[in-house]
């Protein structure tokens, strides 16, 4: 059984995503993916302002007058989010935690998808594959997502990108649409994060809290690493701390950025104290605008 906090919870997101889809981000997901080509149709009558191009001129001459050829898009696309559900997700310092802010994102973009009529699927990984959902149609299949995302309780606590890249290509044969969204809290995955974008449509979402970019100046704290268990007591009044601490993080973050534009893959950053729907904006625009 479900407890009814959590369908009360899922409701919510369903809700508070669902108005999102329908009034910000309608019409601009279905822009800035495309699906796997153009179908013929039909032939119908030219009419002004028509694509001369699309002139079939067989069956003009044949009637006498212009006729023009009509495509439809293959739409149907695969839409996969791999997600990051180790330790580190249970942090946040301001509203909600990572791992909510991911649900919530998620949520938009299943249901984004479902309404252009895509399939959308689930992988969440921690050092292990922990929960695979094939992708299928359908609003009940994206609440099913949903409460896999707020439900599942992870077995382990450490992160594996690199497997969880290699699962997805194991599973999708295909070519997919994927959201790689975690924190990046991670090593040793830039191999296989090349051979996935080489296979897919490779979208990675970096996850962040403010505190996880400078620390409070709160004397003497003891921090605990969620994925190793590892304890360390922190004097947060020493400014050559909180210094070190600033610039190990901005260096992690400019070595992924590097790797990211090498790899000519568009990213998304989203933090825990903002919006996450105006990076999905941005993104979305950007894309549109290159495609």
């Amino acid at each position: 059984m479900i407890p009814k906090e959590l369908l009360k919870k899922v409701r919510q997101i369903q809700i508070r995503t669902s108005r999102t889809v329908n009034d910000v981000l309608a019409g601009q997901y279905h822009s800035a993916f495309r699906g796997r080509g153009m179908e013929f149709e039909e032939v119908c009558p030219y009419q002004v302002g028509d694509d001369v191009r699309l002139i079939d001129w067989n069956v003009s001459a044949r009637y006498g007058e212009p006729f023009i050829k009509k495509f439809r898009e293959e739409r149907e696309l695969t839409v996969m989010l791999v997600v990051d559900a180790s330790r580190s997700g249970l942090f946040g310092s301001d509203r909600q935690f990572k791992l909510d802010v991911a649900a919530e994102l998620c949520a938009v973009l299943a249901f984004s998808a479902i309404r252009s009529n895509d399939k959308v699927g689930l992988i969440l990984f921690t050092s292990e594959i922990e929960k695979y959902v094939p992708a299928k149609k359908g609003t009940q299949h994206v609440l099913r997502i949903i409460r896999e995302l707020l439900y599942h309780t992870p077995v382990h606590r450490g992160t594996d990108i690199a497997a969880a890249l290699n699962f997805l290509n194991r599973v999708t044969r295909r070519k997919s649409v994927c959201f790689l969204v975690s924190d990046f809290i991670a090593s040793d995955y830039e191999t296989s994060l090349r051979v996935a974008r080489r296979r897919h449509d490779l979208i990675p979402i970096t996850i962040s809290d403010p505190r996880e970019w400078e620390l409070p100046n709160v004397g003497f704290v003891e921090l605990e690493d969620p994925e190793t268990g590892e304890v360390m007591l922190v004097d947060t009044a020493s400014k050559r701390v909180r210094r070190r601490f600033a610039a190990e993080v901005a260096s992690r973050a400019a070595d992924r950025e590097t790797l990211f534009r090498r790899m000519d893959t568009e990213t998304i950053d989203v933090r825990t104290d903002h919006s996450y729907v105006d990076p999905l904006v941005r993104f979305f625009r950007k894309r549109e605008a290159r495609l």
